[in-house]
């Protein structure tokens, strides 16, 4: 058995879980509304308050699914209840980063400014303070749309291992490497 999908998901008591004749989870709390689309073979019930996934068989299709959609489900309730926020860390000379409206401005050391428009579902906050790197903040109620955008930021000035410059999670370790030493 699945040691994450046996587990079951216990609801807030200000989210609302909905499972269609589709099989379509649709997730409601104070944060919004998520819908969540779950494979056919795979049912989704409501029992004391939680929330259990169960599959049908011991095929090995059945197995990987099962805690894929009970991890996308959390996810979901994690979502409209809390919110999700994601915090990238500019380390370098002369990195800023500034809101626009929806439009985020990043300039990571390039002849020209990055304009990156975000997803209407994420929202961004840019903070610099004096001495310090700036951090972009984003919050969304979607996990996985907000990761994809984390990453679609870090990858326009990836971590370098000799100085450490680039756009970084905070608090992500970075594996730092020495430089050329010269000989006499």
């Amino acid at each position: 058995m699945s040691r994450i999908g046996k587990l079951p998901i216990s609801l807030p008591a200000n989210v609302q879980v909905e499972v269609s004749n589709e099989n379509t989870v649709t997730v409601k709390g104070p944060k919004g509304t998520l819908v969540v689309p779950v494979d056919r073979d795979i049912t989704v019930a409501t029992e004391d308050g939680q929330l259990v996934v169960t599959r049908p068989t011991e095929q090995k299709r059945h197995k990987a699914m099962h805690g894929l959609y009970r991890s996308l489900l959390n996810n979901a309730i994690s979502g409209v209840s809390n919110g999700l926020e994601e915090k990238l860390e500019l380390v370098g000379v002369g990195y800023k980063a500034a809101m626009a409206g929806t439009t985020l401005e990043l300039s990571l050391g390039y002849s020209h400014n990055i304009f990156l428009a975000l997803p209407k579902e994420v929202t961004a906050t840019a903070v610099t303070e004096k001495g310090k790197n700036p951090i972009v903040t984003l919050t969304s109620i979607d996990k996985q749309l907000l990761g994809q955008v984390a990453a679609k930021i870090r990858s326009l000035r990836k971590v370098e291992p000799y100085k450490g410059k680039g756009v970084r999670f905070v608090g992500e370790q970075i594996r730092r490497k020495a430089g050329k030493t010269a000989s006499k």
